[in-house]
């Protein structure tokens, strides 16, 4: 029973990973599904970000120089997996806010599917980047920056089309809903580096009296 139970689940998760190039192919058919149908899973949109993030890594490593200026020196994989893990994170939240605001029908869950799943076409064209990189010149470099800038923009659509299907809301309102939550983000941002600034600046205070507090017991 065990074994059967563990074999229809790495079934159910590979079909939920190989939808994803259904979702790319016809967006809205396919975020709708990807939701109301339970098409899509959660471990299925894990495995994406991870993906999403060794694609990313291998993207800043290896293509040529030509085409991408690194300083390997200051180079750390986990500021590039906080480059791509936070902001779906802190998207994730802002619009579910938002969303809750304006008769939004998606879940955090849901919003974090639906925006991993659009990264699909933007990770298959990284990853082609690479080697592509290294056969054409850099007078050529201008299909590179192309398919680059083809990639962010078909993420973009997939994302509102995600974000209408997730929340059944018209393209006008999807539109709305992603700007407000990118400015969301920005309050998100502000609030915590303040708070951090406080925290910081609070236990500086606090170290400070404590050293003073212990200098002058020791001169006592």
């Amino acid at each position: 029973m065990t074994a059967r139970l563990t074999r229809f689940d790495w079934h159910g998760y590979l079909r939920s990973l190989r939808f994803s190039l259904y979702t790319m192919r016809r967006p809205l058919d396919g975020f709708w599904d990807l939701i109301h149908e339970k098409r899509g899973s959660m471990a299925a949109a894990h495995t994406i970000v991870a993906i999403a993030v060794i694609v990313e890594i291998l993207r800043l490593v290896l293509t040529n120089f030509q085409f991408i200026n690194l300083n390997m020196e200051m180079f750390s994989a986990w500021w590039v997996l906080g480059q791509m893990v936070i902001p779906i994170l802190l998207f994730s939240v802002a619009n579910w806010c938002l969303t809750t605001l304006f008769d939004g029908k998606g879940k955090i869950s849901h919003i974090y599917m639906g925006y991993a799943y659009a990264m699909v076409p933007q990770i298959i064209i990284n990853a082609a980047l690479v080697p592509i990189s290294h056969v054409i010149t850099y007078s050529e470099g201008a299909f590179h920056w192309m398919f680059t800038i083809i990639g962010y923009m078909w993420f973009v659509l997939l994302l509102l089309c995600a974000m209408k299907e997730i929340h059944d809301y018209s393209f006008s309102k999807s539109i709305l809903t992603t700007i407000l939550s990118l400015f969301a983000i920005g309050i998100m941002i502000f609030i915590f580096i303040m708070f951090f600034a406080v925290v910081s600046d609070g236990v500086a205070y606090f170290v400070s009296i404590a050293q003073e507090a212990i200098f002058r017991i020791r001169r006592g």
